[in-house]
């Protein structure tokens, strides 16, 4: 089945579908608005009794829907603020939902706690969450003054102030070109490294002008929305979690489970489009091979 393309992206896949579909409202609640929520439990499909993964369950709204289906639900989340938010949401299902402070990446190590051998269903909501956006002491905002923290697990050791004061100007020329596909990525970490001479940068608002005025106000979208993304992804890994997760979490499904995974930006779409094609393929050929060789690691179907 073809997939269709909008932004936010929702990929699935089936483990032995992939879809993309766009939501142009949210609902509300306390901890974190999820997206497409009722599209991706649509095809998500839940069987009642199974156990589905809510990997990144921020406040438990996806959890919630899923359990209200029959399904049971174990969610992680590597932030112990939503960990305690969904706990509280998520009391009246009882036993039926387990919840564990982990990032994704380690969702082996948690199945295996609980003894659990393979799932009936994952959905992976990247990204930050409404409330740690919301809240200037965490630093992700870029509209209200914090700390430059960004960390999404408060007990990890690298912060965006010590990315942002420590890199060299290749480094961080690198990260604000890959992983904010910023156009003036070099002219902002070359500016960054000379006004950091005089004082480090230790708040979001600081810095967030200090970009500003490098490279000017164009249109509705802050000159340091790139950047910010950039560092926060950096400071969280977030692709090398999104690529360990999804290997991790794939190799649990059951045959006939699937896996929905929500993406806001183009880095995190294309390597799951990518993981998807991979892993789904029959067939790898190469010029120089007499013939096809067969996917022996293909386990899923789009």
């Amino acid at each position: 089945m073809n997939a269709l393309l909008f932004e936010p992206p929702v990929w699935f896949a089936t483990a032995p579908l992939m879809f993309e579909e766009e939501a142009q409202d949210r609902d509300e609640f306390n901890y974190h608005r999820p997206v497409l929520v009722r599209e991706a439990i649509e095809l998500l499909a839940p069987r009642p009794g199974a156990l589905v993964l809510d990997a990144t369950c921020g406040g438990g709204g996806h959890s919630e829907v899923i359990l209200k289906t029959g399904a049971d639900v174990l969610a992680l989340d590597q932030d112990p603020d939503a960990i305690a938010e969904a706990t509280n949401r998520l009391s009246e299902f009882g036993n039926r939902v387990t919840l564990r402070k982990a990032n994704f990446r380690h969702a082996d190590r948690v199945l295996d706690e609980l003894k659990v051998d393979k799932i009936g269903g994952a959905i992976l909501d990247l990204g930050v969450s409404s409330r740690q956006l919301e809240n200037a002491e965490r630093g992700f905002s870029l509209m209200r003054n914090g700390p430059l923290d960004m960390r999404m697990d408060p007990g990890s050791e690298k912060t965006a102030g010590a990315i942002i004061n420590s890199y060299s100007e290749e480094e961080l020329t690198r990260l604000f070109r890959d992983l904010g596909e910023e156009p003036a990525a070099r002219r902002i970490a070359s500016a960054i490294v000379k006004q950091r001479k005089a004082a480090p940068f230790r708040e979001t608002l600081p810095l967030a002008r200090a970009i500003e005025k490098i490279v000017g106000r164009h249109g509705r979208r802050h000159p340091a929305t790139q950047v910010f993304q950039a560092l926060r992804m950096e400071v969280n890994d977030e692709l090398g979690a999104l690529e360990q997760g999804l290997r991790v979490i794939t190799g649990r499904l059951e045959p006939g489970a699937r896996i929905a995974v929500i993406s806001f930006h183009s880095l995190e779409d294309r390597m799951v489009k990518n993981f998807f094609r991979e892993r789904s393929r029959e067939y790898f050929d190469r010029p120089e091979w007499p013939e096809p060789r067969p996917n022996e690691e293909r386990d899923l179907i789009i």
